[in-house]
This record gives C-alpha cells, sequence and structure tokens, in this order.
C-alpha cells in the first residue's frame, strides 16, 4: 500500500459547520487557491457530491482530474482518483472529531502518486504541503464564515 501523510488542525466551529464547508464544492475556488474550477458531476440520494471534477493549478502541477467521494456519516468523507491527465492516484480523507467548546478536529490524510517519475521523499514533501494549505485555508473559511445562530 503507498505511503500517506496526515495532519490535522482544530478549528473553532461545530463539525456540522466544518463539513458544510468541505461539502460546498462550488465555492472551493474561493478558499483553496490551487482549485480553479469545481464541478459536481453526480450526487448521492442525499445531495452530497459523489463524483466531482476539479481543475488544479498548483504550480508545477496543472491537473483536470475526475474523483469518487464516499461520505461516512456526517463526520468523514473520502475520495479516490477516477480519471486524471498527471495523477495515477489521488487518495484522501478528511475526519472531524467534535471537541470542548464547540470546536473540532480536523484531520487529513492524502497519498498522491504522479504519473512522471518522482522521489518518494519529493513527494510526501508535496502532500504536505497540499494538506497544510487545504487545512489552513479550510480553518480560515469556516471561522470568517459562521453560521447563522440556531434558535
Amino acid at each position: 500500500m503507498a505511503e500517506h501523510t496526515s495532519s490535522s488542525i482544530t478549528i473553532e466551529a461545530a463539525p456540522a459547520d466544518v463539513m458544510g464547508v468541505i461539502a460546498d464544492f462550488a465555492r472551493y475556488p474561493e478558499w483553496t487557491g490551487e482549485v480553479k474550477e469545481a464541478e459536481v458531476l453526480a450526487t448521492d440520494a442525499e445531495g452530497r457530491a459523489e463524483r466531482v471534477r476539479l481543475l488544479l493549478d498548483a504550480g508545477a502541477i496543472k491537473d483536470d482530474h475526475t474523483l469518487a467521494y464516499t461520505w461516512t456519516g456526517g463526520d468523514e468523507v473520502s475520495w479516490t482518483l477516477v480519471k486524471s491527465q498527471m495523477l495515477r492516484a489521488l487518495d484522501g480523507s478528511y475526519s472531524l472529531a467534535p471537541l470542548d467548546g464547540g470546536r473540532t478536529e480536523v484531520t487529513y490524510r492524502l497519498t498522491v502518486d504522479v504519473k512522471i517519475p518522482m522521489l518518494g521523499m519529493i513527494k510526501r514533501k508535496a502532500e504536505k504541503v497540499i494538506i497544510d494549505r487545504a487545512l489552513a485555508g479550510l480553518k480560515k473559511r469556516v471561522e470568517s464564515h459562521p453560521s447563522q445562530p440556531k434558535g
């Protein structure tokens, strides 16, 4: 099995609010940086994305790829690569764990394999950069767009 990279961050919001941002693919270009376009191609019975086409521009890596998403309850989503121009694999997940005070610990796990030869050490570094940017962007997006008070 391929090696993966993972990292976690604490976000000052409830898990449902965090997952709401993760599941809102149409807004990814507003906060992810690397995703220039996101198009939901298929949804499940609950209206959650099952297949998403993403146009990625991460400097050295520019790609148009499609991912298949699997939702596990309200606290985990994972994805696998369906098709890509540059990637052989792009598998990952977000796992959310509630913390005291209405906070959420978000763990992002990622495995990337490119079609061009690349040292494993360089691949892990690229995964770490992608994860760190994604978690920082997610935290900023969730915390700067608080959900409406429930009452």
